[in-house]
Formats: structure tokens, sequence, C-alpha cells
């Protein structure tokens, strides 16, 4: 137990407290640029001027869609107010419905649609986006553009990206070294109480956890607004996009490997639709955990390479344990735990870990300490919500972090399942499907984090 403990709270507080700090330091710079009428030295990222390179010049939007006419038509409007010279590829993958008709009249000429068919479709995102990323790199060859002023940004398709959020990729990406920059995900739908705790979980919680991750350069990619370099996907000499469950996992590790720099920032994001139902919720979770349980076949690779420095391969290594190391062992921990201290609460008998002493006093501080070790997570977690989101009150803010322990559950059977899967060798790529509308429960766009 102290073992499993003792790695979950460094790996949070590791993650928490750089990510504060970065998120403090980008709006200093950022109220210090305002102030100056120019860019205040070292911008958006540690160290970025020290690396200078040209800034980029093209765009590419790339959505592989399956079954997507209720939200592609207001996405590919969306990017091309927030882009206007972008070139946006869909690839239909398959679809039973009208996503290309769609796509094609919100985009007209800025749209390019490729078909995929079955047999050959429906057999994973990262097919799909390979076939996409196979005509961009023909395009990129008949215009003669640079490769390495050449950004693909992966979109879901109901992503909506924030106004400055393009402005603010181009100019992370004028550091030669970086490969790749996610922008944090916000939940728009964030109207009921399954949607508003995804909404800590992303916003809260794995916003502030990448912008520790800027420190490492190991800043994980994601499917929604993944900005990549161009030159550094075709360094990989294969194609981006595996078959695992988690292809944006697998191309964060492969591009780290690399030597590329993965950063992101706390100026930009993208909103997308929550997960309205519960059933639907565990199996995208277990889609991501078998993804990410299977993705520490990686850990001897990452340590070998001698272009990662050993603070990003240790946090890798840290994080791609985390399902292994915390999650599954926890899910047990915790419980049996809880019976323990339940027990003696009813017979008042020493047991495990739990403090001696027959007061009422001493209870109490069992007890407490119990629920101050077990919920610093949550507590931690609605401090950093309402950081980022002021429109919860502080006190509000730290008693919807108690949903964590719902999400937990959440992981818990998600994680289950998923080391089922694997047991099974079922590795079967399921899409999470969509129920809410273009416009059903859909807040305004965010203003960003503070």
């Amino acid at each position: 137990m102290a073992i499993v403990m003792a790695y979950g709270l460094t790996y949070f507080l590791g993650a928490m407290i750089p990510g504060v700090l970065y998120s403090r330091k980008e709006r200093s710079s950022s109220a210090h640029r305002r102030s100056n009428g120019r860019f205040a030295r070292r911008g958006v990222a540690p160290g970025r001027d020290e690396h200078p390179g040209e800034t980029p010049t093209d765009l590419y939007f790339l959505i592989a869609c399956l079954n997507e006419e209720s939200v592609i038509g207001g996405t590919v409007q969306a990017l091309r107010e927030r882009a206007p010279h972008a070139r946006i590829v869909i690839v239909d993958d398959g679809s039973d419905d009208n996503t290309a008709a769609v796509a094609r009249e919100a985009g007209g000429e800025h749209v390019i649609v490729i078909n995929r068919n079955l047999p050959n479709a429906r057999q994973g995102k990262g097919k799909a986006l390979n076939e996409g990323y196979s005509w961009i790199l023909e395009d990129v060859e008949r215009r003669k553009t640079a490769r390495e002023k050449t950004l693909i940004a992966v979109m879901d398709a109901d992503g909506r990206l924030s106004p400055t959020a393009c402005e603010e990729a181009f100019r992370i990406f004028s550091d030669s070294r970086v490969g790749g920059v996610q922008l944090p995900v916000r939940i728009r739908n964030r109207d009921r109480f399954i949607t508003r705790f995804q909404d800590l979980e992303f916003w809260g919680l794995s916003a502030t956890s990448q912008f520790g991750r800027n420190w490492s350069n190991t800043v994980s990619l994601g499917g929604n607004a993944q900005f990549t370099r161009l030159s550094a996907l075709i360094g990989l000499a294969r194609s981006p996009w595996n078959d695992s469950l988690t292809e944006d996992l697998e191309l964060t590790i492969a591009l780290a490997r690399d030597g590329w720099v993965l950063r992101t920032t706390s100026k930009a994001w993208v909103e997308q639709e929550g997960v309205d139902s519960w059933r639907r919720l565990v199996r995208q979770r277990t889609r991501w955990f078998q993804g990410h349980m299977s993705a520490a076949r990686h850990i001897p690779s990452i340590w070998r390479s001698r272009k990662l420095s050993n603070l990003a391969a240790l946090e890798m290594t840290l994080y791609l344990l985390v399902p292994w190391v915390l999650t599954l062992p926890w899910s047990v921990i915790f419980h049996v735990s809880l019976l323990l201290l339940t027990f003696q609460i009813a017979t008042g008998e020493q047991m495990g870990f739990i403090v001696a002493g027959d007061s009422i006093g001493m209870l109490i501080l069992t007890t407490s300490l119990y629920y101050l070790i077990s919920s610093f997570p949550m507590l931690m977690a609605g401090y950093l919500y309402y950081r980022n989101d002021r429109e919860m009150n502080p006190v509000r803010s730290i008693l919807f972090g108690h949903s964590l322990l719902v999400a937990n559950y959440v992981a818990y059977a998600a994680a289950w399942k998923a080391l089922a899967r694997l047991l099974r060798g079922n590795d079967g790529w399921e899409k999470t499907t969509r129920t809410t509308g273009e416009n059903v429960g859909v807040i305004p766009l965010s203003e960003g984090i503070n």
C-alpha cells in the first residue's frame, strides 16, 4: 500500500506543481508582452528562443470520420473561420450516413473528402488517418511547400478550436526543436454531472499535468487538436499512426524517441462533446486503458534512446506505468483499507495501518487521516478546476472535486475490462458512438485558462 501511495502522490505532485508554475509563467509572459507591445524574452515555452526557427506557413486539418453528419458540418465551418487558408482533409471511413456530403457542403473547395469503403474501412482510426496523411504528402509534393514549415492538425469531428489556437500553435512551432503540440481539451456540453466531471478531468487535471510535462518535453498527444510538424512525421520512416487503440500515445512515444520536443500551452484550447452515457463512457475508457497498458512495452526502447534526456525517459516511464502500478492495485487497496477502517470503527480493534487507540479523538484522527490521504487528489483537482474555470466558485469547485470518486470507479471498471481484453488477445477497435446533437446542451465557448 505504501509503495502504491508513494508512487501515486509523487507522480501526481511531480506533474501538478510544475504545471501550476508553468501556467503562471505563461500568464505573466502574456501580460508582459501586452504591456510592452512586443514578445517578452522566452515566449511561450522554456528555451524557445534558444532554438529559433521559421514560423510554419502551411496547415492541414485532418479528420477521420465515421457517421458524423450531426457534427461535421459545424466543425468544418468553425475550422474555416479559424484558419481560412488551411486545407481540410476529411477521411470518411465507411460512413452509413451523409458525413461526406455534409462536409463538402460546409467547406466547398477547401475540403477534400477521401472515401474509404468496406472491407478496407472501419479498421481503426490509425489506418484512416494514414490514408489522409498519404494524400497530404502528395499535395505537399505537388505544391512544393517546405515540409518543416507544414503542420498537420488532427481533429475530432466535433472539435472547436479557441480563437487564437492556430496562432499559438504556429508560435510554439517557431522553435525548431518542436515536433508536436497538443492543446488542452474542454468539454463543451458540460451541463450534466456526467459531462461536468469529464470537464474537471480534462480541464482541471489533464491540462495542468500536461503543462507540467512541458518541462520534460514529453507532453502526450491526443486525438483532438494534435498538431505535428510534417518533417517530424516523415522522419519516422513509417506511417505515423499505427493500429493501436491509442494511436496518439504511440505517436507521442515515437516522436519523443526521435528527439522531438512535445509541447502544450495554456493560451489556446479545443472544445469537444463529452460522453453522456455511462455505458459508452466505460467503453471509451476501456479502449484508452487497453492502449495505454499495451504501450508499456515501449519502456525499454525509451531508455535505449540516446535522444531522450533522463528526465524525459523517467517521466514517460512513470506515465506508462500508471495503469499497472497505480490504477489496478489501488482499486483493490482502497477497498481493503476502507473495509479495515470500517471494521475498526465497528469493533474498536486495531487493524493494519489504522492508528491505535480507543478514544473518540483517536477514531476521528484515524478517519480524518484516511480521508485526507485518499481524497487529496480530489481536493487538489477541485482547486485546479477553480483556477482554470472561474465560473465555478472555490467551495463548489473543491466539493465537485469529489466527483473524481465516481471517475475512479469508471477507471477501475475500464482498467479491469482492459486487462481482461488483453489476456484474451482482444484488440478490436470500437468507436464511441455519438448521441448528442450539434446544439444539445452546448455551453458558449469558454474564456480559457486563467
